[in-house]
């Protein structure tokens, strides 16, 4: 069952959604990409996934999507956010191993806040979807920091993402050395949706994303 908390940092105030199963393993700090909340029906079925495959999750809205302001925050106060949700987790289910991380948007300012300052007894950083550069502008200015990210990172992506061309994202995990892991889901998409023409469901290619970040964060608990 989930239960709705409160998570505050200075005068902010969002809500986050903490889905724990009897058998969890370890616990997600799991946040939203730009275009959708932690309500939404892909995060909602990623938590329920990962619950499925023993992976407690903490979602949560950053503040615009709380305030439906419609435009994302200021990278200082979207990493603020994040802090504070680490921090409730920690504190929420403090006999887990903590991970944190999320889809696109939300991955991206996780790693820059673990960049600028160390969360908090985090083990690793699991992304979906990382948003290595905008759509039609390959390169690689997105990923300067995570030089300076000092734990393990998977990096679970499609190989049609328009916002991660995959040789671009090959060379950013090769070059992080030991530290980083990349799953290629085959077809995939940013959402990790895939064609009608490659024989499989969508269902399937987030079932085979879910897989991947169960068993990396279960090695490393």
């Amino acid at each position: 069952m989930e239960r709705r908390v409160a998570i505050s940092f200075g005068p902010e105030r969002v809500s986050g959604l903490l889905l724990r199963p009897d058998d969890a393993k370890a616990l997600y700090v799991f946040a939203h990409g730009a275009g959708v909340g932690m309500n939404h029906p892909s995060m909602a079925a990623n938590a329920q996934g990962l619950a499925e495959r023993g992976i407690a999750t903490l979602r949560f809205n950053f503040p615009f999507m709380e305030k439906k302001t419609g435009r994302p925050d200021h990278p200082k106060l979207a990493q603020a956010a994040v802090r504070a949700a680490v921090s409730a987790g920690g504190e929420m289910a403090s006999d887990l191993p903590l991970f944190a991380g999320g889809r696109s948007y939300g991955g991206r300012m996780t790693s820059q806040e673990q960049a600028t300052a160390p969360l908090p007894d985090v083990r690793g950083l699991a992304f979906l979807g990382f948003p290595l550069h905008p759509p039609g502008a390959p390169g690689f200015s997105r990923a300067a920091h995570l030089d300076r990210v000092n734990i393990p990172m998977l990096f679970v992506s499609g190989d049609r993402d328009a916002l991660a061309d995959l040789d671009l994202l090959k060379s950013v995990v090769e070059g992080l050395g030991e530290r980083a892991s990349l799953h290629v889901v085959e077809g995939g998409d940013h959402g990790l949706r895939v064609l009608v023409k490659s024989g499989r469901t969508n269902e399937e290619a987030q079932a085979e994303a879910l897989d991947a970040m169960a068993a990396w964060m279960a090695k490393l608990s």
